[in-house]
């Protein structure tokens, strides 16, 4: 179990996530490993909380209800410069991480996780060692579904999340890509061994 210093104060952690459940669960796991823990499910609560508090980690979900966690990593970064953000997501993709640190996030990360990987993400580094660390590129190519899987996602962090504007770059109707986005990434299947 990764641990703040036994010597370190508490350090004030923002939790902003819609899922009532997540949030409950991951604030108790952050708690026993010395955060002190606070919960936001909106971006309305979260800013008023980064004001009262000012926070030195957030862990944020890219998905708030209607709202979008990208728009709001600058925000806390305005209110608290040294906040670090980790942006969490279920529907992971190159494009919405490389977007996340562009906007000011430390780190990404894709749901489920523990909650070690999230103290690790929070604690270890920093992202300003270079732009090469942001994203590992694939060795191998990726397979066509996933590369659409990686353009739809692209397009839509473009259009700040908005599905018909998306729809519409794309070509495609609204109710094709809601259902694209209804499912979860491609996943790469590991190489057959011959």
């Amino acid at each position: 179990m990764t641990d703040l210093p036994r010597t370190a104060p508490p350090q004030p952690l923002l939790i902003v996530d819609d899922d009532a459940t997540f949030a409950r669960v991951l604030a108790r796991a952050m708690s026993s490993r010395g955060f002190e823990v606070i919960t936001a499910s909106n971006a309305d609560e979260a800013r008023a909380l980064t004001r009262r508090h000012h926070p030195r980690y957030c862990v944020l979900d890219l998905k708030l209800g209607d709202e979008n966690g990208l728009r709001l990593i600058p925000e806390l970064k305005t209110l608290v410069p040294d906040i670090r953000v980790l942006l969490l997501t279920g529907y992971a993709s190159i494009a919405t991480a490389v977007e996340a640190i562009k906007r000011g996030a430390h780190d990404y990360l894709a749901k489920p996780v523990d909650a070690d990987a999230v103290v690790r993400a929070l604690l270890d580094g920093d992202s300003s060692a270079g732009e090469d660390d942001v994203v590992d590129a694939p060795e191998a190519p990726l397979a066509l579904r996933r590369l659409e899987w990686e353009h739809i996602q692209r397009v839509l962090t473009e259009c700040d999340g908005n599905i018909s504007e998306t729809a519409r770059r794309l070509g495609m109707h609204r109710r094709t890509l809601q259902r694209k986005l209804s499912k979860h990434p491609v996943r790469e299947r590991p190489d057959s061994e011959d």
